[in-house]
């Protein structure tokens, strides 16, 4: 057995070390030098996306036979926090493709289905998106107005309009991305509560197009961002997921892998403007001597240290007790993305305070950080939901508590 104390909760295997390693040297390779780039131009790198499937990285979660690596939630934890460490907009398309979609697929979908669409998106010829939110439906998920109606022939008509959904659109022409999970509202269930199913969607399906491209964002601008509109969408019978009015069992359990990997996402992003914020102090000199020296500077980067360490601590505990194939850790998913996600903006904020007007531009990396740490507030569910899930939970069972 091996000494518990000698145990490396980030890298708990020497096959979670070595993709650790794989990664981090493809990222300051690969990712690292497009990263501006690609931000000042609001451009999504499809092309480095697709070199991630070569890599065996977009199918991290999913079965081996389908052409996925067939690994674990920590081993998706290690992913985005090292391409979140340079790029964390990439790093959010990436977790669009991988666990909205693939991951969702892989856990949910019949063998049929896997076997068509699976090999496809874990190799990078397809780019996946999933669409749920609506113009005006966000963290109300039973609120969608999103329809789908079934005909004789058993197909599905869909109408509606998703808003929000990451790799909507996958340049600048709005061309859509090969496939989307969709969710819309089938009818209502004996208590009148909404049933809302889902369905695959193809970029070649009738009626789905692409709105629009958002543009304009704060942050995140490397990471496409559009509206998809389904106006009569026809959808074959097969490209319903499961069974009618089921989707709330698929969407609850892929949230706590979500929340968790945006968790590791703000890691990341710790992690990076600590270093800047750290390399920075002992570069710059301000009456004679390091900034370091000065004890305000001191607190901004000791504080950001102690921070960036428990949030890896509480991210990987997550991790290693998450199983892919059952819910039951939404207490501690909403955790860890919750006070990751404002650390990870306030640690950002203190680099840029610690560099000055350097700070200020995007050639040194930490207000890029800031404006992209922003959106992990929001998305994949905001703060406020957060903070109501953990206080129902806790009031359901407080035994955590001791």
């Amino acid at each position: 057995m091996v000494d518990w104390k000698e145990l490396d909760i980030a890298n708990p295997t020497e096959e979670h070390a070595m993709l650790r390693g794989m990664v981090r040297d493809w990222v300051s390779s690969e990712v690292e030098p497009q990263a501006l780039e690609f931000d000042r131009n609001e451009q999504f790198n499809v092309n480095l996306m697709r070199e991630m499937g070569e890599l065996g990285l977009l199918g991290i979660t999913a079965q081996e036979e389908y052409g996925g690596a067939g690994m674990d939630a920590l081993a998706a934890a290690i992913v985005h926090e090292e391409i979140s460490y340079s790029d964390p907009a990439f790093a959010l398309s990436y977790l669009a493709h991988s666990m909205l979609f693939v991951n969702n697929l892989a856990r949910n979908g019949s063998d049929e289905q896997k076997s068509s669409v699976l090999p496809k998106v874990c190799s990078g010829e397809w780019i996946a998106a999933m669409a749920m939110s609506e113009p005006d439906v966000g963290t109300d998920v039973m609120s969608m107005s999103t329809t789908a109606e079934q005909r004789p022939d058993g197909s599905w008509v869909i109408n509606g309009r998703k808003m929000w959904i990451t790799n909507g659109c996958i340049d600048d022409d709005g061309t859509p991305c090969d496939v989307v999970w969709t969710y819309a509202k089938t009818g209502v269930d004996s208590n009148g509560r909404s049933q809302i199913s889902t369905f695959l969607v193809y970029a070649d399906s009738p009626g789905f197009s692409v709105g629009q491209k958002i543009v304009d964002k704060t942050g995140m601008r490397a990471s496409n961002t559009a509206e998809l509109v389904y106006d009569d969408c026809i959808v074959s019978a097969d490209s319903l997921v499961g069974s009618q009015g089921e989707s709330m069992i698929h969407m609850m359990r892929n949230l706590e892998l979500e929340r968790l990997t945006l968790g590791a996402m703000s890691v990341g992003i710790a992690r990076r403007a600590v270093f800047e914020m750290n390399r920075y102090a002992s570069e710059r000199e301000a009456f004679g001597k390091p900034i370091r020296k000065f004890g305000q500077i001191q607190r901004y980067i000791g504080q950001s240290f102690a921070e960036w360490r428990a949030m890896e601590a509480y991210l990987y505990n997550v991790a290693r007790k998450m199983d892919l194939e059952k819910s039951g850790q939404r207490l501690d998913s909403d955790g860890i993305k919750l006070v990751s996600t404002t650390l990870a903006k306030e640690i950002a904020d203190r680099a840029m305070q610690v560099m000055g007007g350097y700070g200020y531009v995007g050639e040194y990396v930490v207000e890029r950080l800031w404006r992209d740490a922003k959106l992990l507030e929001i998305g994949g569910g905001t703060l406020e939901s957060h903070q109501k899930n953990i206080t129902n939970d806790l009031s359901k069972d407080s035994s955590i508590l001791g």
